[in-house]
């Protein structure tokens, strides 16, 4: 009896050896490379970058095999803690080392079609494996947002505080759409807005935890929806106040009606919004400035009232997307109040500033709002996506959203929230976390200091440029956006940003502004430095020098071919033929000289030539598509050819008009002409009316 219980404390204390050897290697795991199995990561060295705090009684938990382990379900628990491990180690190293990569990837549409396969595998694949093709097929078709010289767009936020909490947020895997679905993500989504918003300065009738207050705050996934929500709660409030007013009208004829106002400047955005929401909207010219002024709104409101339209909606931009314009609040704010329209305010990219006083006087006017959104996932070094928003009456907003199924009520609905009937989506992410690490591992200080040193930065690349004579500055400097061009027309600028995005050194966009094809520099990177900006800068220079050089050189010989050359071709055969037919002829004979060189040259040197040309052809198709988005984007052939439109409209008509003569001089009884023969439908001899050059302003609704 003895013996068997001392076998039995034998066999104990094996097994609580056994259990606090694999607690203490779960504590302190090994970390091995990515080539190695995870036998091997088994038996390395056990170091800990972090001390995991235990849970209570985890000696005294009984084991619990892991369901992952025979293989067939993805990763198991210990090679999930090996491969995590690496994969942060990975982030890190690409990170640190992204300066080494193109800035844009040299690759074209359906590229990864031939190098992926048609079918998903039936066999599970190794991490090892799977790794070693995202190194090779999806890492170069990756635009790096994060490279010290993308200046592209905005910034894209960005930090390792904010990827821990996605991480974390990703793990739980919860649904918060409701209070009772997951309460900490409710509860700490107010407190996080109320912080947000107390930080840059919005008035108290804005924040969630205001005592007896209407406002409220709610995190969503991008403007365009901040855009888009607001103004679904402005037409339910006013379509609720027409059907009292015009009980028997359709509600049809009635949403017809409405029309929303907005900048030139602002985000297209709001343009999609009114699209989807049936309303009319009317684009507004701005100032010198590039800003919306309240007289302008106000004789629009009143041409509106005068044609029978119900104004209802404003969108203002504070920091617009072409070239960070402010629309002037204190002057369209006291405007909607007296017209009683939705006030929203976007301030996308540069509401982030606010949380420094001294860029706090640009919100000037916001005490008008009816609500305001800004993105952290832009300025803030939070991970997209996080677009917070906040309105002065949030049961104007809820009322236009609320569907309220039984299987989503639940017994607190009376002293919760539920951010369900805030938005267009019911599932909604665990964002508030990223907001709250990065808030308290930066301090508003460390927050301070980000922005102001991007500002500075700007200036200092706008300073550069102000000192070279080749260059112009557009727009006024506020933020860390610089709108800049060559001293020329639009095609010069425009092969400039060819040039510049071909390289792969550099990335930015373009933008039009006043009929004018600019460039847009944007201070992005975390941690950019003066060399950064004075490497854009020596970029961009020598790109110009080149620019310049080629332009010289190509209309010289324009001039030596078209004007010489052939002038002295037509002198030297003496002959009667028009130039365009000695033109002709020429390439005639250039093209047979090519066929004989082609036929020399070895089947080879065709093919190696060839795929030079496509391999130059598939390169550049990104940077064509990114420097040259006229081909490619209607919205942007309209602005860019405004100025075009005009002669275009006027030779139509004149093209017209001379077909009619023509017609007229062959049949000279114009009474004779059938209603709806050509020429008859659109014009008569006494109309002298052209196309407009400008845009009505109206978008007819769907």
């Amino acid at each position: 009896m003895v013996y068997g219980l001392g076998n039995a404390f034998k066999s104990l204390n094996t097994y609580y050896q056994e259990k606090t050897t694999r607690i203490r290697n779960s504590l302190s795991p090994s970390r091995p490379s990515m080539s190695e199995t995870t036998a091997e990561g088994s038996s390395s060295s056990s170091r800990a970058s972090t001390t995991i705090p235990s849970t209570p009684n985890m000696d005294s938990t009984p084991t619990v095999e892991d369901p992952t382990q025979n293989g067939n379900n993805g990763m198991s628990r210990d090679e999930f803690r090996q491969y995590g491990k690496e994969t942060v180690d990975y982030i890190v190293d690409y990170l640190e080392n992204i300066q080494k990569r193109r800035v844009v990837p040299a690759i074209e549409p359906g590229y990864l079609k031939d190098l992926i396969p048609s079918e998903a595998p039936n066999a599970p694949e190794s991490f090892e494996s799977v790794m070693e093709d995202f190194e090779k097929l999806i890492m170069p078709g990756i635009t790096h947002w994060q490279h010290p010289r993308f200046h592209a767009y905005f910034p894209a936020g960005n930090s390792f505080p904010s990827i821990i909490a996605d991480m974390l947020s990703d793990a739980i895997g919860c649904v918060g759409f409701s209070w009772a679905a997951c309460p900490a993500m409710t509860e700490l989504e107010l407190i996080m807005l109320d912080w947000f918003g107390k930080m840059i300065g919005l008035p108290a009738e804005f924040l969630p935890l205001t005592e007896n207050g209407k406002g409220g705050g709610v995190i969503q996934s991008s403007a365009s929806e901040c855009n888009f929500v607001t103004l679904l709660a402005a037409r339910f409030e006013i379509m609720k106040e027409l059907r009292q007013r015009f009980p028997f009208v359709e509600e049809g004829l009635l949403l017809s009606k409405l029309i929303a106002y907005c900048s030139k400047e602002a985000h297209s955005s709001v343009e999609k919004a009114c699209m989807i929401g049936m309303v009319k909207l009317r684009i507004l010219e701005t100032d010198s400035k590039f800003r919306l002024r309240g007289e302008t709104l106000r004789n629009a409101i009143q041409e509106d009232r005068n044609l029978g339209l119900i104004p209802f909606f404003v969108s203002t931009t504070l920091g617009t997307t072409s070239c960070c314009s402010f629309d002037v609040l204190s002057e369209i704010g006291p405007i909607c109040k007296e017209n009683e329209l939705w006030l929203h305010v976007d301030a996308a990219y540069s509401g982030s500033a606010f949380i420094c006083p001294e860029f706090r006087p640009l919100m000037n006017g916001i005490e008008y709002a009816m609500s305001f959104n800004t993105n952290p996932n832009k300025w803030l070094l939070i991970n997209f996506d996080c677009s917070t928003m906040w309105v002065r009456d949030r049961f104007k907003l809820t009322q236009a959203l609320v569907v309220d199924p039984l299987y989503l009520q639940h017994s607190w609905m009376d002293k919760s929230i539920d951010y369900r009937h805030w938005g267009i989506p019911l599932s909604r992410r665990f964002r508030s976390l990223k907001l709250w690490f990065v808030i308290r591992m930066y301090g508003i200080d460390g927050l301070q200091k980000y922005i102001r040193e991007h500002v500075r930065l700007a200036k200092k690349m706008e300073t550069l440029l102000r000192a070279d004579a080749k260059f112009e500055i557009v727009n006024e400097v506020i933020m860390g956006l610089v709108c800049f061009r060559m001293k020329g027309d639009d095609e010069l600028n425009q092969t400039l940003l060819t040039r510049l995005n071909a390289s792969g050194r550099i990335h930015m966009v373009p933008a039009s502004l006043g009929d004018r094809f600019v460039i847009r520099f944007c201070v992005c990177a975390e941690n950019a430095t003066d060399k950064d900006i004075e490497v854009a800068y020596e970029i961009i220079s020598q790109a110009t020098q080149h620019v310049l050089h080629d332009s010289v050189k190509a209309a010289i010989a324009e001039e030596d071919e078209e004007a010489v050359a052939l002038e002295e071709m037509v002198a030297d055969l003496n002959i009667s033929e028009t130039p365009e037919k000695v033109l002709a002829r020429q390439n005639s004979a250039n093209a047979e000289t090519g066929q004989r060189l082609e036929r020399q040259l070895s089947k080879e040197e065709i093919l190696a030539q060839k795929q030079h040309e496509s391999l130059a052809k598939k390169r550049s198709f990104l940077v064509r598509m990114v420097s040259d988005p006229k081909c490619y984007n209607p919205k942007i052939v309209r602005h860019l050819n405004m100025a075009n439109h005009r002669k275009m409209s006027q030779d139509l008509y004149r093209d017209r008009t001379l077909m009619q003569t023509i017609s007229h001089s062959q049949r000279p009884n114009r009474l004779s002409q059938s209603p709806g023969s050509a020429g008859s439908a659109f014009f008569d001899d006494d109309d002298d009316r052209v196309v407009a050059d400008v845009q009505t302003g109206l978008q007819t609704p769907i």
